[in-house]
């Protein structure tokens, strides 16, 4: 965290009236619980005034950060159990420097540790001496003169910023000695993704979750970071096209070869265990758009006597209907860009599971960038508040749909792993809780007639998501796959018939008479 060079103690009173005027210091013994959690332990009525030295000494921390940290540090005193560490950021957190007694300043009002914060009113930020003008107070103010702390806000700031300074020399070589900690740069942290990333980790059960620009950089980064030159992967048939193109055609430049094989096909992934030296196998569940499911406690087990990683892309299960790491997974990755973020309003991707591994994705990930931007984060932090209310609404309208289309003359087949017709139905049931919002199936007629009932369609958009709000849809053959041919594209399994389609939150009654319709006009 960038102000962790000065180990500040902070000390609240949650009654009405004057504040004291109290001084403390940092236990250097005791444990560092976490950069997110530091966040978002607030007290209630937290007051949060810090003094004009205090402010200089703290002054490169995003918002609320500097007084969450130490209430989080004194929790003990709270009733509320320490947050676990969960980054490779947090692993790095656990120096404390000790607070020398020798430096105790005694005097009035500015009777504090040298690097101490003590509780006062904030004075007037134009008191200070070294700006003149109202130009440098509007860029300092709040900044270099010390951040504005946001009382008792509900809502995580958003902290902007592509660096994070040092107030002296010696504080940037604690940090380079490891005696400090600091994200430095805005590509290798921001306190606003971390409450993103903690979220995930809480959700997913994991040790560590990294945040990224988006689940292709997610999953390009997870393989170039853990698959060594010339090493072998295994993934499936069924999966996201880019991903496939990555493994077929980026990957093998490094010498990188894969075995592709049926998501069922486990005498295959046996057959690849025991031919090649696999490092890691790699697969969707559900996979898009057949939602085929991998039965990921098994080919956990199978790749674990192998010594192979697993790592589960679980976008079209959500943390919610799935729980890939408690199944057995090593990593799962998710495009937070769907369901996560939930609002077709921005690009995201992530990674979860042991501190270990997410600390060797990160080393990868900072050199190569794809930082998310911080104000993504927070639409991201925004977006998971209703997560669990969308994906029940979404689970439910997909898997009522799914029975009617099945059951309509006009559609030829459907794809949903909640039907009993699935053929991993009953792999679904056992490790998932939900069946998702995306429904495949395959219209009873050519590529026109399944265009003219993609455009008879009133509420969905024609689009290349899902996950979000508002219901999407779109044909495969025409969306994904329209460079290739028709023989090609059958390869693949992509028939011209086949539409993806993604519910929304939308009112169940309003979908089915929208989709009922459009099925009349063909």
């Amino acid at each position: 965290m960038a102000v962790c060079t000065c180990p500040s103690r902070f000390f609240t009173s949650s009654q009405p009236g004057p504040r004291p005027r109290l001084a403390g210091r940092v236990d250097a013994t005791a444990p560092f619980h976490g950069l997110s959690s530091l966040i978002l332990r607030f007290p209630p009525n937290f007051v949060r005034q810090l003094s004009t030295k205090a402010r200089r000494n703290c002054s490169n921390i995003g918002v609320a950060q500097i007084v969450a940290a130490s209430w989080s540090n004194n929790n003990s005193n709270s009733g509320i159990p320490a947050a676990p560490s969960a980054t490779a950021v947090d692993a790095a957190a656990t120096a404390a420097i000790p607070v020398d007694p020798a430096k105790l300043s005694a005097g009035g009002d500015e009777a504090v540790f040298e690097n101490d914060i003590q509780l006062e009113a904030l004075p007037d930020l134009k008191e200070a001496s070294f700006l003149s003008s109202d130009g440098s107070l509007a860029i300092h103010a709040g900044e270099r003169l010390g951040r504005g702390i946001v009382t008792d806000a509900i809502t995580t700031p958003v902290v902007n910023t592509s660096a994070y300074f040092f107030k002296k020399t010696g504080d940037l070589i604690d940090f380079k000695e490891k005696r400090a900690t600091s994200f430095e740069y805005g590509r290798y942290g921001n306190p606003t993704t971390v409450v993103v990333e903690e979220k995930i980790s809480a959700l997913e059960g994991a040790e560590s979750t990294m945040i990224l620009a988006s689940g292709m950089c997610a999953s390009t980064v997870m393989l170039m970071a853990l698959v060594p030159a010339g090493g072998h992967i295994v993934t499936t048939t069924d999966c996201y096209r880019k991903t496939r193109i990555f493994i077929e055609t980026i990957l093998p430049k490094m010498g990188i070869t894969a075995t592709i094989i049926d998501p069922a096909d486990v005498k295959a992934l046996e057959s690849a265990l025991n031919e090649h030296k696999v490092s890691l196998f790699f697969t969707e569940s559900p996979t898009n758009p057949f939602l085929r499911c991998v039965d990921i406690k098994l080919v956990s087990e199978l790749c674990h006597k192998k010594r192979a990683l697993v790592c589960i892309d679980g976008t079209f299960a959500t943390p919610l209907n799935q729980k890939a790491l408690a199944l057995g997974a090593d990593l799962v990755v998710h495009s937070a860009t769907k369901y996560i973020g939930g609002h077709n309003d921005v690009l995201a991707g992530c990674i979860s599971g042991s501190l270990k591994l997410v600390s060797e994705i990160r080393t990868l990930h900072h050199i190569l960038g794809g930082a998310l931007n911080p104000n993504a984060a927070y639409l991201i932090i925004r977006g998971m508040k209703t997560l669990h209310l969308r994906v029940q609404q979404q689970n439910s309208t997909a898997s009522r749909m799914a029975k009617i289309l099945e059951a309509h003359p006009k559609v030829a087949h459907v794809y949903y792993p909640g039907l009993p017709s699935h053929p991993e139905h009953q792999l679904a049931k056992r490790q998932m809780t939900g069946f998702g919002g995306v429904v495949s199936f395959e219209i009873d007629g050519d590529l026109m007639t399944t265009i003219k009932f993609v455009d008879a369609l009133r509420i969905p958009y024609i689009a290349p998501s899902f996950g979000g709000c508002e219901s999407i849809v779109d044909q495969p053959a025409i969306m994904s796959y329209w460079d290739l041919s028709q023989s090609e594209r059958i390869t693949y399994g992509i028939k011209d018939n086949l539409v993806r389609f993604s519910f929304g939150v939308e009112d169940f009654e309003d979908l089915k008479a929208d989709i009922m319709q459009a099925l009349e006009t063909i």
